[in-house]
């Protein structure tokens, strides 16, 4: 059982998900809090593999009212991203040779309780790409209503 916090549905709409990736996170002090209360935004973030080590780039944390006033940490600092060196080495082939971004999909709590993101290998769309998937995602929405109304 998954507790998913925080979706980054730009991210299906504007890349071509490829291959998804579960990941821990480091995070200080009150983010933890502020990941419960679904104070979290993955909208404009990315991860960058800086010197060998993936980071979480411009995903907005709240900072928490409730927590020590004296610890405020970066809301939009970078964040570690915690991977096996294997994935990590798949990663840099794919981003660095086929051109292919990694986009952060979704942040959740595991079954034991950890803060885990849901990471994935993605291609770009085109203009006309994500017209024909609105499209098709419109179609989808009609034929299930009409199969409902027959029904």
């Amino acid at each position: 059982m998954t507790k998913t916090v925080a979706r980054n549905k730009k991210a299906f709409h504007d890349y071509e998900i490829l291959d998804k990736y579960e990941a821990g996170i480091v995070l200080k002090g009150s983010e933890v809090k502020a990941l419960r209360a679904g104070r979290v935004n993955l909208k404009d973030s990315y991860v960058r593999i800086i010197k060998g080590e993936p980071f979480l780039l411009n995903a907005h944390i709240s900072y928490l009212e409730e927590a020590n006033p004296h610890f405020k940490p970066d809301e939009r600092r970078a964040r570690k991203i915690l991977l096996h060196q294997k994935e990590i080495d798949k990663l840099i082939g794919k981003t660095s040779q086929d051109g292919l971004a990694i986009v952060p999909l979704s942040i959740y709590f595991n079954h034991k309780n950890l803060a885990k993101i849901q990471i994935a290998l993605a291609k770009g769309k085109k203009l006309h790409d994500k017209r024909e998937s609105l499209k098709a995602k419109q179609a989808k929405i009609e034929t299930a209503r009409a199969m409902k109304e027959y029904r």
